[in-house]
């Protein structure tokens, strides 16, 4: 079946992870993703990562994780060659992601308005840390920086522990995703071509919308409350006899369906727990009590019998537990590549966390080595066999 994106293509100028997830999505959505990397040494992602030889092999298991079913090519565009190649190749192109600072490709002369030139229909998204404009454009800006201008490290953790980094690139991840979404968005316009400013700050921001809303709206400053719901309980985590378990018993259905379930009935009639917010007022005390009831057995056990009687609840797993689940195993969310060229064994790659007609979209082709396919793509554009090795002779390829 063809996918959404099929007949879209893609130059991915990006690097690390922001730019990398964006351009993830588009190609697991059937878009055709070329990778423009540096010479030499491509996208920093190959040298990043928890396997040290992978990261020496310029494959670095963070490159791998995002970067599957993409096509790579190299060029120096601060080459006068580089750059008019380059520019041929924006004219077969749909759409262009770039997460440099601000003003880079303006003085590498490739700025919107001088490849607008030569492909009108250009979709062109830069992905930045602060966004195009303001006074905090031109700082530099990784993930973790984006976590604390933003507010989130404020919130994360409890009085003691707080501010805390949230424990993945949350904030690449959430720019990527923005910048995904409006490129999506964009492709339906009519006429195509259009210039789009994707703030990481602004993104994350936004992907806070209840947090701020309850300053913005309500006067509400937020803490830091760790594993508690502040807008209702008993809605938190909770240790068990063993393991830690997670319980929203967010309705008062399900207080009283909790609390028949371990035994506790007593505590529906005691006037500190008798309405939404009178728990929230006594959540430290009410959870003690619960935990007593808990303790009796597992998370996994009592996980189970809650959500049969409508309580929401899970054990509190670690990533390689959720892996092995079933829930993830047999949904098609990972995909498996045998004998990756450059990592020399087979890798399982997460995929989107999508599902287009009962189906999780896949890409055919393990992540790409560095200038894989400079044959295939520059010679498309009329290169011999000669001029590619001529131009990478000359440093321009």
């Amino acid at each position: 079946m063809p996918k959404p994106l099929d007949g879209i293509r893609v130059l991915d100028l990006t690097n690390v992870l922001a730019g990398p997830f964006c351009c993830h999505h588009l190609a697991h959505l059937g878009a055709e993703v070329i990778k423009v990397e540096a010479v030499g040494r491509g996208d920093l992602a190959r040298q990043l990562g928890a396997d040290p030889d992978l990261s020496a092999a310029n494959m670095g298991v963070s490159f791998l994780a995002q970067n599957a079913g993409k096509k790579s090519v190299t060029v120096n565009l601060k080459k006068d060659a580089g750059k008019a190649l380059f520019l041929k190749l924006v004219e077969t192109a749909d759409v262009l992601v770039e997460n440099f600072r601000p003003g880079v490709m303006a003085r590498l002369g490739l700025d919107y308005a001088a490849l607008q030139a030569v492909q009108p229909r250009l979709i062109y998204c830069a992905i930045s840390g602060f966004g195009q404009d303001g006074p905090w454009m031109h700082r530099p800006a990784y993930d973790q920086i984006i976590q604390g201008a933003s507010g989130v490290m404020s919130i994360t953790g409890d009085q003691d522990s707080a501010p805390l980094r949230v424990g993945y690139p949350v904030a690449d991840t959430v720019g990527g995703m923005t910048a995904a979404f409006a490129i999506a968005a964009a492709l339906n316009a009519t006429p195509r071509g259009s210039f789009i400013d994707v703030s990481m700050l602004e993104s994350v921001l936004v992907s806070m919308g209840w947090v701020v809303s309850n300053f913005l709206i309500a006067g509400a400053e937020p803490t830091p409350n760790g594993n508690e719901n502040v807008t209702s309980a008993p809605s938190g985590t909770f240790r068990t006899g063993d393991g830690l378990i997670n319980i929203a018993a967010n309705k008062d259905e399900q207080w009283h369906l909790l609390t028949q379930a371990l035994g506790v009935d007593e505590l529906q009639t005691r006037p500190e727990y008798a309405t939404r917010e009178a728990r929230k007022a006594h959540r430290a005390a009410l959870k003690l009590e619960l935990e007593q009831a808990l303790a009796t057995r597992s998370a996994h056990d009592w996980a189970k019998e809650l959500n049969q009687i409508g309580v929401p609840a899970g054990a509190v797993l670690t990533v390689p537990e959720i892996l092995d689940m079933p829930q993830v195993k047999d949904r098609g969310f990972l995909q498996s590549y045998a004998e990756v060229p450059g990592v020399g064994r087979d890798i399982a790659l997460a995929t989107t966390g999508i599902k287009l007609d009962g189906d999780a979209p896949t890409v055919p082709t393990p992540p790409p080595g560095l200038g894989q396919h400079n044959a295939e793509i520059w010679g498309a554009l009329g290169l011999s066999a000669d001029d590619i090795a001529r131009l990478k002779k000359d440093g321009v390829l």
